[in-house]
């Protein structure tokens, strides 16, 4: 596979991720219980978003409506019509979700893989009482949400790699 392809596979990796994540949340936000209760959150707001506070509702709103924005940028670094957008807010989206998302996905931001193994080998201590709801989340987290970040970011760095790369969105890959 040639660099243009793998990096043309990464745009519409984010695409696809994007479309995944948002659904989710959509789906979450009219009331499906899809992995809601595998959000490795802290207790008090746990119980906040398995009681459909309204923020939480919002909440699943908003990021709905974030992926779709997400699909409309990976999109943009790609498509004829992505010349319309500045180049270089493109660059700074691409590469600020790609490394959000990575750092979340190592465990930077507190959840991810480090984080996550340092919990479930007893390294970093459990709140008393919580000890099964906490490895069962630690587990979720380290063997889906923590690679999903990580594939998501990389397929954003690399989307913004391509268009660094290549210029303008317009132009051939």
């Amino acid at each position: 596979m040639s660099r243009a392809d793998r990096a043309r596979l990464g745009v519409y990796g984010a695409v696809v991720c994007a479309v995944a994540y948002g659904s989710m949340k959509f789906a979450q936000a009219l009331g499906a219980n899809a992995l809601v209760d595998k959000d490795p959150l802290p207790s008090p707001l746990r119980e906040r978003l398995l009681a459909r506070d309204p923020l939480f509702v919002t909440s699943h709103w908003v990021l709905a409506g974030a992926a779709v924005v997400g699909v409309i940028v990976a999109l943009a670094t790609v498509r004829p019509w992505g010349a319309a957008v500045p180049r270089r807010l493109l660059l700074a989206i691409t590469w600020t979700l790609g490394i959000f998302m990575i750092a979340r996905a190592v465990g930077v931001l507190g959840f991810g893989f480090v984080g996550d193994t340092l919990v479930l080998t007893g390294v970093r201590p459990i709140p008393v009482g919580q000890a099964g709801l906490v490895l069962d989340l630690a587990r979720w987290d380290l063997l889906l949400w923590s690679p999903f970040f990580l594939l998501w970011g990389v397929c954003w760095t690399t989307a913004g790699r391509r268009l660094a790369r290549r210029g303008h969105p317009a132009a051939p890959a």
